[in-house]
């Protein structure tokens, strides 16, 4: 029996909301993926909500100001949003909406093929190719860092370094789950006064056989937790 859509949302221990849509697992590639923005735009919170893109390819919801980022991989699509941010031009990078996400599964053992090409000799010390799960992490991380620079062109393995990784969240907001191990890495973008590297911080968790990574700047906006 065909599994339906499934569509839910919560908040992530960083302050980011997440809302995440699977199932309906007879159709794939671009159908699956249009049909699954369709559930995700009828669950606005103020009703239906219509998705664009900038030049750079960058998703936007028209007549907010909140920033999202949107990644799908199989049956499985999410998008991370932060609060609304007015005072902050969404088409380019800033501190205050620099954030991306992207998803991988993780039993996807193509990613160790191409390790050379998004990791610097430095950062496959620390990443071994013989472990999976932390090459997948690396992968999901380079690339929600890429979106959170909103640059195209930016070298993977010399613009965008990976510090320290963060470890999969196996207990996304469980009661009295211990707080996340969140990685560290820097970017560095080209601005009008020239090259500057700016700090960044990744979490990860797990969902529908996924590794889910959200890529942002400790200076961003966030929702703050609902008090009980």
């Amino acid at each position: 029996m065909e599994t339906e859509f499934i569509y839910w949302h919560h908040h992530t221990p960083i302050g980011i909301k997440v809302e995440e849509v699977s199932g309906m697992d007879t159709k794939s590639g671009k159908v699956w993926r249009e049909m699954a923005q369709q559930i995700y735009c009828e669950n606005g919170p103020d009703g239906y909500r219509e998705l664009g893109h900038f030049a750079n390819g960058a998703p936007f919801i028209f007549g907010t100001s909140a920033r999202i980022s949107i990644t799908h991989t199989g049956n499985f699509l999410a998008v991370a949003t932060l609060p609304r941010t007015p005072e902050a031009d969404l088409a380019m990078f800033n501190p205050r909406t620099a954030m991306g996400i992207d998803a991988e599964k993780l039993n996807r053992e193509q990613v160790i093929k191409v390790r050379d090409k998004f990791l610097s000799d430095k950062e496959k010390q620390f990443i071994p190719a013989d472990n999976l799960e932390k090459n997948i992490i690396a992968w999901t991380c380079k690339e929600a860092l890429y979106k959170a620079c909103m640059t195209e062109g930016l070298d993977f393995r010399n613009a965008i370094t990976i510090e320290s990784l963060p470890e999969i969240d196996r207990h996304l907001n469980f009661p009295g789950a211990p707080e996340p191990i969140l990685g560290k890495a820097h970017v560095a973008l080209p601005t009008q006064a020239g090259v500057q590297i700016f700090d960044m911080e990744m979490y990860s968790y797990e969902s529908e056989e996924c590794c889910v990574t959200i890529a942002y700047s400790p200076k961003c906006a966030k929702f703050g937790r609902k008090k009980k």
